[in-house]
């Protein structure tokens, strides 16, 4: 059956980091100028190993993965870094990136976009690039809970009125929001900590909120399987009902959102897949990338993910279909044309 990866990041050329580079080194006082990038330079990038030993493109062959969905880098999107100008062209420039990514290999990769999120600005200032990226055919965007990057200043909750401009425009516009968290700022919390924290957090703060009555429509997926949440369900769901007196038990309320799979390990699958089902699941694997090394217990790696789905005797076959393609075929309206196809034609 086709295969459908929902988590991926873009291996880009060398003068994205480059790029990045300059504009923190003079805070952006030198203007935006972007640098040239060619077509090659991007398939070149595309094609090379960093963090795996085979290529992206040649990864994907391997592992029998059809369709990927690519987003910026999520540890260089900078968004705590001041002044915030330099924000907005670093994302700007990184979307571009992106698109051209999925024009050069037509039916192998989708893009979700980047939006500008200056740490302490409002979520407004970032609608214009949801927009741009809206008409030039993104499937989505990601979002960081965390745009001060965990320094010490805390964002609003995903709950909280502040970005409900942007929910708005993403249920006008139909799009999913992908939930992921960036770099974090502090030796205390490693990134990959700090991710699993703000995802259950941004679980907690939307269902426990009045999001989903404000904006029935909203599509919600939380990257890494939902960070801490499914483990930690039995002792949330009671904690949970004493708060929200008036709500639904936790354990349904959570069928609001949608998960990936990036857990790397079959019995966090099964654990995530029964508490929120696999109607709720959509794989992701963020290949190549933390995953890319070989797992000693199975001699694959550990971002080799469909067999491990595919041996699972707990899965049927109707359930490994949805995770590895119709739930995600159905949530990015995958047999709808993007916007930008629809007005090319």
């Amino acid at each position: 059956m086709p295969t459908i990866d929902v988590h991926g990041h873009l291996t880009p050329p060398a003068r994205f980091w480059a790029y990045k580079s300059r504009l923190l080194s003079n805070s952006g006082h030198h203007g935006s100028r972007p640098p040239e990038v060619s077509d090659e330079e991007i398939v070149t990038a595309m094609s090379s190993s960093t963090m795996s030993p085979q290529g992206h493109l040649d990864l994907l062959a391997d592992r029998g993965i059809d369709l990927q969905f690519l987003s910026a880098p999520q540890t260089s999107t900078m968004t705590s870094e001041t002044p915030e100008r330099i924000v907005h062209w670093f994302t700007e420039f990184t979307n571009d990136l992106l698109i051209r990514t999925t024009r050069l290999f037509p039916g192998k990769f989708e893009a979700l976009c980047g939006l500008p999120q200056p740490a302490g600005r409002p979520i407004e200032e970032s609608l214009p690039e949801l927009e741009r990226c809206v008409e030039l055919g993104f499937r989505g965007c990601m979002v960081n809970p965390d745009p001060f990057e965990n320094r010490g200043p805390q964002a609003p909750a995903l709950g909280d009125e502040y970005w409900y401009p942007l929910y708005d425009a993403l249920c006008r516009h139909g799009l999913p929001v992908y939930i992921h968290a960036g770099a974090s700022r502090t030796e205390r919390t490693p990134y990959n900590v700090h991710s699993s924290n703000e995802e259950t957090i941004a679980i907690f703060s939307l269902l426990s909120s009045r999001v989903f009555e404000d904006f029935p429509d909203l599509q919600v997926i939380i990257a890494h399987g939902g960070g801490g949440f499914p483990y930690q369900m039995g002792r949330f769901e009671p904690w949970f009902a004493r708060v929200n007196p008036d709500r639904d038990r936790l354990s349904h309320e959570v069928r609001r959102l949608y998960f990936d799979t990036m857990l790397y390990s079959i019995d966090s699958l099964r654990l995530l897949i029964t508490t929120v089902g696999a109607d709720r699941c959509l794989f992701g694997t963020e290949m190549p990338g933390v995953g890319s090394i070989t797992n000693p217990t199975t001699g694959r790696a550990h971002d080799d993910m469909v067999p491990l789905l595919q041996e699972a005797d707990w899965l049927s076959e109707e359930d490994l279909r949805l995770v590895l393609e119709e739930n995600a075929t159905r949530l990015f309206g995958l047999d709808r044309q993007p916007a930008a196809d629809a007005a090319a034609s």
